[in-house]
This record gives C-alpha cells, structure tokens and sequence, in this order.
C-alpha cells in the first residue's frame, strides 16, 4: 500500500537516548526499516532526546553504533529533537487560543479532587483562568473537545478516543519548559514529511491525540501501523524503564531473524545465510506487512532477547 496520494514512502525510527537499544527497540528498527526500504522509500532517524534530564550519557553515541553494527542505514540526516525548539515553540504560536497555562501540580490536584478520584483525565481547572496565577512556573495545555477523534490503523483497525473525557486538555510544554513528547512527534513528522509511523501498540493511545493536533495545526496526518509490542514472561513491556538487556555485540543475524520472526515473517535457518547482509537482503525481498499479527505474540518464543 503507497501513501496518500501516492507519495514517496519516509519512514522513521526514533529512539530515546534514555539506555541503549534492546530487543524491543529492534523489533521497531526493524518494522519500520523494512516498511520503508521495502517500497524503496526513505528510512529516516530522530533522535527524541527533547527531555534532557532523561538522557544518559553516552547513550546516542551507543544507539547509533548499535544500529549501524546491526546494518541499519538510514537516509539523511539525523534529526535531534534537542536542536528543535525554535520549531515546538512556533508551533504553539501558530495554535493561538487553543492553548493556555495550566500552574496545577499533581500534589495540588490531588487536594483538589475528591480522595481516590484524580487519576489520568486532567479536570480542567484552568482553562479559563489560572488557578495559581502567581506561580513561578506553569505548563501549556491544547484544549480540546468532546468529539472523538479517529483513524484507521493498518494492524489494528479503527481506533478513535474522547480525548477530552479520557484524557482531558494535555500538555504540550511542561512546567520545566520543556516541551512534551506529543508536540515534539506532530511537528517533527510534519517537518520529516513522514507518511507512516511505524511503532509499538503500546503508544496506540497516544494517537488521538496526535491527530487532534495535527488538525490544529492544519498538519497532514500520516498513516500508522501499530504492531505488538514484546514484553517479557511476566507480562512486563520490553523497555529500557523496566531494565531490558541491551541487544548482544554478537549473534546479529540471529537478533535480526528473530526480529523477523515477531513479525510473522518466516525467514531460513540461520545457516543459510553466510553474512549478515544477506539477511537484510532477504527481509526487504520477501517483506509482507500483512504478516504481521495484531495481538501480542508470544514471550517464551525468544527466550534469549528477553
């Protein structure tokens, strides 16, 4: 399936530098590399370090590494979300009265709201007028609406969410000025031109609110593609968060076929392929997206990646 209107195909991959790469982060590299390198398109690389104090040292310097060790080649530059903040703050600009300051803590929302009722829906308590408007700091909130917002996602079907009752007006700059993850994907994508995103289900209810912006940003929306995300025997996501092991230095080919094979994809033994780039030349030849499975596959499959 071509993009929209029948426009060359970019893709990305875009880790944090919060850890190096583990087999979960292949499993994204991958998807998304093969989408992209399978239609001849562009394979692009972000590097989402816009949360400064996440960022371990030395840890993008190990991702990129790690990918090119693994014979990833991406096209173009590397983007930085760390150089973009002259590009997040325009695009707050640019949505006006859509946004405003939001001085609510946590600890003065959990005051606030009867004992056991505040969780993740934000109450709105400033949206017509601060609630604090002495405080030294305060975040950005979108407003948004009770119409749900909807797309179609090639695995996973129609999705859609009130974002307003399930999530409520979200943050596009945080207290600390630093701009939040939903900002910085839209107008990265936009300015990447990407036209699919190719991630994890686990950030499948992150999209609504994605394409809500899009829309006030009058953005295009790509298209998605949510695969399942892997997680360990205890039902844990793989992730640098939950202390996943970083990919090993040896056995690539291996790591990449069974990337493969988490992706339904049904690659030779090991033993017929004599080099590592043989394997990736295989994987763009017989790359079929609808092998995919929606659902989660299962954990005791790949016993030594997790």
């Amino acid at each position: 399936m071509l993009p929209k209107d029948n426009k060359p195909y970019i893709g990305r991959f875009a880790p944090s530098p919060t850890g190096s790469l583990h087999f979960g982060s292949l499993i994204a590299a991958t998807a998304s590399y093969l989408c992209a390198k399978s239609k001849e398109g562009k394979w692009l690389l972000r590097i989402e370090d816009v949360d400064q104090f996440r960022v371990k040292k030395d840890s993008i310097y190990q991702i990129l590494q790690t990918l090119e060790q693994y014979g990833y080649q991406w096209d173009d530059a590397i983007l930085y979300q760390s150089q973009r903040t002259q590009a997040y703050d325009a695009a707050l600009n640019d949505l006006g009265s859509l946004v405003y300051p939001c001085s609510c803590t946590r600890k003065f929302l959990r005051k606030q709201m009867p004992e056991g009722t505040y969780g993740y829906v934000y109450p709105s308590f400033c949206r017509e007028k601060m609630t604090n408007p002495d405080a030294a700091q305060f975040a950005i909130r979108l407003r948004t609406h009770d119409e749900p917002i909807g797309f179609t996602d090639y695995l996973q079907g129609d999705y859609q969410q009130a974002v307003a009752l399930e999530v409520g007006d979200f943050i596009l700059k945080r207290s600390d000025q630093l701009f939040s993850y939903q900002l910085a994907v839209v107008v990265d994508d936009e300015y990447q031109q990407i036209t699919e995103v190719v991630r994890g289900s686990d950030l499948l209810d992150n999209t609504p609110r994605q394409c809500y912006l899009q829309h006030c940003l009058n953005y295009q929306q790509p298209q998605y593609l949510h695969f399942p995300t892997a997680v360990t025997p205890d039902g844990k996501k793989l992730s640098k968060q939950n202390h996943s092991p970083e990919v090993s230095d040896t056995e690539k080919r291996q790591t990449i076929l069974d990337t493969l094979h988490f992706l339904g994809q049904a690659p030779p033994a090991l033993d017929q392929f004599s080099c590592l780039n043989d394997v990736w030349v295989w994987a763009i030849q017989y790359w079929d997206r609808d092998k995919i499975p929606a659902q989660m596959t299962l954990p005791e499959h790949y016993p030594n990646c997790l």
